[in-house]
């Protein structure tokens, strides 16, 4: 996939506001980060037939809980309304997430849950 799927992919998940401030904070230092994560995160993996946008969001909210990435949580949980869960099904992801991946760790999540529902007027 090219750069420019990527980015298609990219912004039709997490938004334009958030893909352009994105590029707009890009550096020296973090254009070839990221030019990897759009190419290989959106490009090549988010573009790939075996599971839809859904279910993707499901796992990379796991993933995410998992290893404490609260602000990735957050971009994320916007990400899976715009793929289509429901805030129940977010609640039963990180239901899942308190017996997998630890009660402190699900606490967090759905803390930052509930800040980014407010936050999105849900």
């Amino acid at each position: 996939m090219s750069h420019a799927d990527g980015m298609r992919v990219r912004r039709e998940v997490l938004g334009d506001a958030h893909v352009d401030r994105a590029v707009a904070g890009t550096t020296e230092l973090t254009a070839d980060y990221q030019d990897l994560i759009t190419r290989y995160a959106w490009g090549e993996i988010w573009t790939r037939p075996g599971l839809d946008r859904r279910t993707r969001s499901c796992v990379t909210l796991t993933a995410l809980v998992a290893n404490h990435h609260l602000d990735e949580l957050a971009m994320h949980l916007k990400a899976a309304r715009t793929n289509g869960l429901s805030w129940d099904e977010i609640k039963e992801v990180l239901l899942q997430t308190a017996v997998y991946c630890g009660v402190p760790a699900a606490n967090s999540a759905f803390a930052v849950a509930q800040r980014v529902r407010a936050e999105l007027g849900e």
